[in-house]
């Protein structure tokens, strides 16, 4: 063939695709791009030789060498496919973006299978011209009687063909790099490129760098291979040493027998891995399999709590796996990572619109043939087939999870502290996914074990149940009443036979409470009360815990949640109380407190205690604290704004069992009974929540001074 000069074919139609490609932001994907056409070639040329149309010399091995030469400031990719014609280069490279791959399957679409053809030549081989000031083309077509091509563009409108000398099947195209982009001749450079593009493309990916000095390696004779090149036989002797037996004499021992051993050339190295472990089927991995291929892929040396393996083939085809990573605490700091792969190409990481916003934590790859390559965020947000994946993921999570609270229980609560926010946050999130795990959404008790809703609500309404029992058991004969008391109960009843009706009704429409504990050692006291008492209370310590307990409610109107501080019980106050005489002293001291706290929004009233060792205790209305812990949630990133004014009722319990609160109810006017009284006030506040800066200074000054009054 004589020499030619043309001009490069641009379809006006074509152009927005071509200008897309040329403002890719990461340059280094060109590597992708062209690695990706030669996987294609190599496709391409198997299926032929399949199909009977081309028979492999007897050495042939499918691979793509990429050689940098960084005194050369070239870069060179090298693969073994079925190489061009002088025809076929004007077609698929001169015209651009005419893709070869949709041309070879209409040639062959009752023999080849789409999928497997994933290149695009032309189009994708024109992203090289971002770091490239000229590009040459040698390429050897597999056709009898095929004459070999050379190609060069200098990334203008125009290129020169001519006779090659390529002597085997295949093409090698020749980057002379611009002085933009000579990083990408480093050996260094462009392993890490390769690795992080083609880690799992369908054919092996060698990296050499040109002019090296060749590297050697020794091994045992026994593991030679017919493709070793053998340098040297070295023969190494048995190893012996000298120890003393049992009776102290000296022997020789052998401790390593002698072998023959060879020194090689160093065996390349493949940088794809062409059996990823997402397309096995799950029976053929192993776990340790799993756990290597999460270190590998994510260098993440923390193991991964589980994973799942998806394996779909309808309605759509897509294989991956998933993990749910060990996580720390800071969960606002928590990001997954998916990566997302095209029959083994790599597209891109952490898309997140292919899984449900509340499993961003989760890490892993899912390849999907059905996505382009060149996918783009703005075009997966409105694809319906995205949602379907979506939805498909999340059915899979849900089902994963069912499936371990059922048959491996023990795991299931050895993770639930760790993925709890998570699922919490996606029960919110979306309506399926809380109704596949509502009934297996977990809760711990004060005892750190483990319940569904369904078993805790037994264990806690058994417990009620004995209790009233044995009240009643023990009420069962009562002495007879006196004949005043008679009197004075036929006279109440008939005043408060309306009263008894309201309570009545009230009564009916009562729902179980479910106490929670969100910080044991803050609510420590509480938690001390609430087991002397035989009562329980699940832990809830995230942010989530608050508006997914009021979902909770929403699905079960039955049931309420209060934190353990945010009443009195019953079951704390003393069966014999006298209410005048508690009201009096309620009046008397809530005149002292609110002199000595100037505090509006407290409550003050007094209850006679089981317990005389607690001298007070302040409760917070439920409905209030959660409407303050929502306020802050959305108030977290303004500025300036006084969170005071969201501040709920507070009600301060006195106990009149306890010694100081009989001084105060005796000594109102006493010298120091005010500074008891914000004593009393403060010890109260600091078993719900830290004191503010200014009032610890204060309690700390005020103890002091108590302190003080006990030395002297």
């Amino acid at each position: 063939m004589t020499s030619k000069q043309g001009t490069l074919s641009i379809n006006s139609e074509n152009m927005l695709p071509i200008i897309k490609k040329w403002l890719y932001s990461d340059h280094d994907i060109f590597v992708r791009e062209v690695v990706s056409n030669a996987c294609d070639a190599i496709s391409k040329l198997h299926k032929l030789e399949i199909m009977g149309e081309y028979q492999y010399p007897d050495d042939h091995k499918d691979s793509i060498r990429v050689i940098v030469d960084p005194d050369a400031k070239t870069l060179q990719f090298c693969d073994t496919g079925l190489g061009m014609t002088a025809d076929e280069v004007e077609e698929y490279i001169t015209q651009i973006a005419f893709s070869g791959a949709t041309d070879f399957f209409e040639k062959y679409k009752d023999k080849a299978n789409k999928d497997d053809i994933i290149g695009h030549f032309g189009l994708g081989f024109y992203s090289v011209f971002m770091v490239s000031e000229n590009v040459e083309i040698d390429t050897l077509s597999y056709q009898d009687g095929a004459t070999p091509v050379h190609w060069e563009c200098d990334g203008s409108s125009t290129y020169t063909m001519e006779d090659g000398s390529r002597a085997e099947v295949g093409t090698t195209i020749t980057l002379h790099l611009n002085e933009d982009c000579l990083e990408f001749a480093n050996e260094y450079r462009m392993r890490e490129v390769l690795q992080r593009y083609c880690s799992f493309m369908p054919v092996e990916i060698f990296l050499e760098k040109a002019n090296a000095p060749q590297e050697y390696e020794t091994i045992d004779e026994s593991e030679l291979k017919d493709t070793d090149v053998i340098v040297e036989r070295i023969h190494e002797d048995a190893k012996t040493e000298e120890q003393e037996d049992e009776n102290g004499e000296k022997k020789t021992v052998e401790i390593a027998p002698a072998r023959d051993r060879v020194k090689i050339n160093k065996r390349p190295v493949s940088i794809s891995d062409i059996h990823p472990l997402w397309a096995k089927h799950p029976n053929e991995c192993t776990d340790q399999e799993y756990k290597d291929f999460y270190r590998k892929v994510f260098n993440d040396y923390r193991e991964p709590l589980f994973w799942i393996h998806l394996n779909a083939d309808y309605p759509f085809n897509l294989k991956g796996i998933l993990y749910f990573p060990k996580i720390n605490t800071e969960y606002d700091t928590i990001e997954g990572m998916i990566k997302l792969y095209n029959n083994q190409v790599f597209i891109a990481d952490n898309i997140k619109e292919v899984v449900p916003e509340y499993m961003m934590l989760l890490k892993g790859v899912i390849d999907c043939p059905e996505f382009p390559l060149n996918v783009s965020r703005s075009a997966l947000q409105n694809d319906g087939f995205v949602k379907k994946i979506r939805d498909y993921i999340s059915k899979k999570v849900a089902d994963k999870l069912t499936g371990m609270c059922k048959t491996d229980r023990e795991n299931y609560e050895k993770y639930w502290d760790d993925i709890s926010p998570f699922l919490k946050y996606g029960c919110l999130r979306e309506e399926k996914f809380s109704e596949r795990l509502s009934d297996y959404m977990l809760y711990k008790d004060l005892d750190g074990k483990y319940f569904t809703l369904k078993e805790y609500l037994e264990k806690i309404n058994g417990k009620t149940e004995e209790a009233s029992e044995e009240k009643t058991e023990e009420g069962a004969e009562p002495a007879e009443a006196s004949e005043e008391t008679k009197e004075a109960s036929e006279s109440e009843e008939n005043l408060d036979v309306e009263e008894n009706a309201e309570e009545t009704k009230e009564k009916e429409k009562e729902k179980t409470v479910i106490y929670y504990v969100t910080d044991e050692a803050q609510q420590g006291q509480y938690i001390r009360m609430f087991k002397e008492m035989g009562m329980d209370a699940v832990v809830l310590r995230h942010n989530i815990d608050s508006p997914y307990i009021q979902h909770v409610e929403q699905k079960h109107e039955e049931l309420k949640f209060e934190r353990i501080d945010a009443d009195v019980t019953g079951a704390m106050k003393s069966e014999e109380t006298d209410e005048e005489k508690r009201k009096a002293q309620t009046e008397t001291l809530t005149e002292l407190f609110k002199k000595a706290l100037n505090n509006d929004k407290v409550t003050v009233q007094v209850e006679s205690l089981k317990d005389e060792k607690i001298s007070s205790m302040l409760t917070i209305q439920e409905e209030g604290r959660r409407m303050q812990d929502m306020m802050r949630m959305y108030s977290s990133g303004a500025s300036g704004m006084d969170m005071d004014m969201f501040a709920p009722a507070q009600t301060l319990t006195l106990n009149a069992n306890h010694k100081l609160v009989k001084y105060l109810l005796e000594n109102t006017e006493a010298e120091h009974a005010q500074m008891f009284a914000k004593q009393l006030y403060d010890l109260a506040a600091m078993a719900n929540a830290p004191l503010k800066p200014e009032a610890m200074s204060e309690f700390i000054s005020r103890s002091n001074e108590i302190m003080m009054l006990l030395a002297k």
